[in-house]
């Protein structure tokens, strides 16, 4: 066998060797990148070690494979979903919290598995703002109650990086929760049992919205029992599992009525400042007939959130981040990347191309007595000069004048596939409405800053002052304006590609900039689809804010939009579910998936117009 021309090879190999033993699994496969480490499916994404392998980097890169393994190997994604809470900061928090469980397992065990653990953690916690916080509020919660529940599984210690940031935090977390956190040991073999602890450490920290009540963990339990038991008798387990299936549609209705709930009272106070005349007898129920040219100045919310300051957002046109050179070199490296893709998109843009077309042409109205003179009624007209019926009106199509935008999340967590797929599904759709005469504006939002720009400098030079509220410096990217011809935009989609762009992603504002933006289109129907994939998440305005303050935002900005506004929202979630958020969404669970479900959204909402269901908020929720 002849030896492979990349030393690394050997190491890769040895690599995906042992995650495959190790997690159990015949599909692992490992490749190296210099983006973040991730779990895609069976390929692990580790850090690309330089050519001198170094001792260290081995070990880290050991490690991350090891981490992979072995939440293959331990860890239920769909016993995780099913208790994960809703609040982005008690969410990151669940999910740290199971990943030190999984970790903790393999370090128990295997002597050599812990030493790698030790040095990727060590080498991940360097780069985390955990390293660089001074105070407790600057202390990110969920890497601190991370490496405390590794600590309390495993014996190990924080890393010396952060071992001064987590003791800022451990008396307020063992006064709060030390109890629940004791028992986790016990509990660690049982994924169940550990998610529900969680689920209490996250309730004593005051970190969910609700706290955890026993009833669900009951009704869990329930479930369980008939599904461990169906299998003893076909009879007997009809009438077993009738009383837990009932109970669990009877939760999903309370979970439901608690979503409504939610709703009706971030929407109270507009609710409350509607008068009669407003509601319209012919209006749908609870929202306000907006007509399309209703003036900006009516459609101002009110919103409880505010940003510290707003003297260092930037709203940039994508040339400006970077030299034309460079913009040319990663839209190649975009279209090398998804070649294979784009022909699978295209046909789906053609197939949109084909529906729009359809609905564009026009029909004529024959044998009428004023109009256009039909040539192929000539004869009747020589035969009887009086016979009137021979002209021809042309029949106008009922397709308005539209405009799309699509507004791409560009926070760190899209980075790789999911944010390529995007960045090519993005063009080629533009390059299709243009051809149908429909105009695509391009929008991307990200922050300039990890953890905190300027505004978070000028935020700790005034006092720190308290519940200061947004707390970062956003960047919103013009990538395609609905003016600018797709052969003048293309090149700057590229730019997604570009390493360092991605940070943390406030979804709230973004989508008022993007809807601001087509408020002043001249078009008679305007469309906004979002594509994200998890809720907002800024550490630097979480950390010193509630937990939930992006997610509320959020939520009310979508509120206010859909039962407010003319235009019409649609979202697409990449593995996260954002229907909970959206009226008309759709979530997918792989990004290959997305050329399908932004050409179906946007041709449903086509042809809901066409068939006279108003268009809007028609085509209810479904996941893909």
């Amino acid at each position: 066998m002849s030896t492979p021309a990349n030393p690394l090879e050997d190491f890769r190999l040895a690599l995906a060797a042992t995650m495959r033993a190790m997690g159990h699994a015949t599909d692992f496969e490992v490749a190296f990148t210099a983006d973040k480490p991730a779990l895609l499916g069976a390929q692990a994404r580790v850090p690309q070690p330089a050519r001198a392998l170094t001792d260290e980097q081995a070990a880290e890169v050991r490690g991350w494979c090891d981490s992979f393994a072995l939440r293959r190997r331990h860890h239920d994604d769909k016993l995780h979903a099913r208790g994960q809470p809703t609040t982005a900061l008690a969410r990151e928090v669940y999910n740290a919290v199971e990943q030190a469980r999984v970790e903790a397992i393999g370090s128990r065990a295997m002597a050599g598995v812990a030493d790698n653990l030790r040095q990727m953690t060590e080498a991940r916690c360097k780069i985390d703002p955990i390293s660089r916080a001074r105070a407790r509020d600057e202390v990110p919660l969920a890497t601190a109650l991370g490496l405390l529940v590794r600590q309390r599984l495993t014996g190990e210690a924080p890393p010396a990086s952060a071992e001064a940031a987590v003791d800022l935090v451990r008396q307020w977390v063992d006064e709060k929760a030390g109890l629940h956190l004791d028992q986790l040991v016990e509990r660690i073999d049982d994924q169940q049992a550990f998610a529900r602890l969680s689920r209490s450490i996250i309730a004593d920290l005051g970190l969910a919205e609700d706290q955890v009540e026993e009833p669900e963990t009951q009704e869990d339990q329930q479930q369980d029992e008939a599904d461990q038991t169906g299998d003893q008798d076909q009879d007997d387990s009809d009438q077993q599992s009738s009383a837990p299936e009932s109970g669990e549609e009877q939760s999903e209705d309370e979970q439901q009525q608690a979503v409504d709930s939610r709703a009706e009272q971030t929407s109270e106070m507009d609710s409350d400042q509607m008068s009669d005349a407003e509601m319209g007898e012919d209006g749908e129920e609870g929202r306000t007939p907006a007509r399309p040219n209703t003036p900006q100045s009516e459609l101002v919310p009110n919103f409880d959130y505010a940003a510290y300051t707003a003297e260092f957002d930037e709203v940039v046109e994508a040339e400006a981040l970077c030299d034309h050179d460079e913009l040319t070199r990663l839209r190649a490296y975009l279209d090398q990347q998804l070649l294979h893709l784009q022909g699978v998109v295209t046909k789906l843009a053609n197939r949109l191309q084909r529906r729009l077309m359809a609905q564009q042409n026009r029909a004529w109205d024959f044998d009428q007595e004023e109009g256009m003179l039909d040539s192929a009624r000539l004869s009747r007209i020589v035969a009887d000069p009086s016979y009137a019926a021979t002209y021809k009106v042309e029949r106008d199509t009922n397709f308005r004048d539209t405009v799309v935008t699509l507004l791409i999340d560009n926070s760190g967590s899209m980075r790789g596939r999911p944010i390529s797929i995007a960045a090519i599904c993005a063009d080629i759709l533009a390059r299709t409405l243009e051809r149908c005469a429909v105009k695509v504006e391009i929008l991307g939002f990200t922050t300039r800053a990890w953890k905190g720009g300027q505004a978070r400098e000028k935020w700790l030079a005034e006092g720190r002052p308290a519940k200061p509220g947004r707390l970062n410096d956003l960047r919103h990217i013009i990538y395609k304006t609905a003016d600018a011809p797709w052969r003048r935009a293309r090149k700057n989609l590229g730019l997604m590609m570009r390493e360092g762009l991605l940070k943390e992603n406030i979804d709230g504002e973004a989508l008022l900039w993007a809807h601001n933006r087509l408020i002043g289109r001249p078009e008679d129907r305007r469309i906004l689809m979002v594509i994200s994939d998890g809720a907002p998440v800024d550490d630097s305005t979480l950390s010193v804010n509630s937990g939930n303050y992006l997610e509320k935002h959020l939520r009310q900005v979508i509120h206010w939009i859909e039962n407010r506004s003319p235009v019409e929202l649609i979202a697409i979630g990449i593995g996260h579910d954002v229907t909970r958020y959206y009226a008309k969404a759709v979530t997918i669970m792989d990004a290959e998936q997305l050329g399908g479900a932004m050409t179906e959204q946007l041709a449903s909402l086509f042809e809901e117009h066409r068939g006279g269901a108003g268009g809007r908020r028609a085509g209810g929720r479904r996941r893909a």
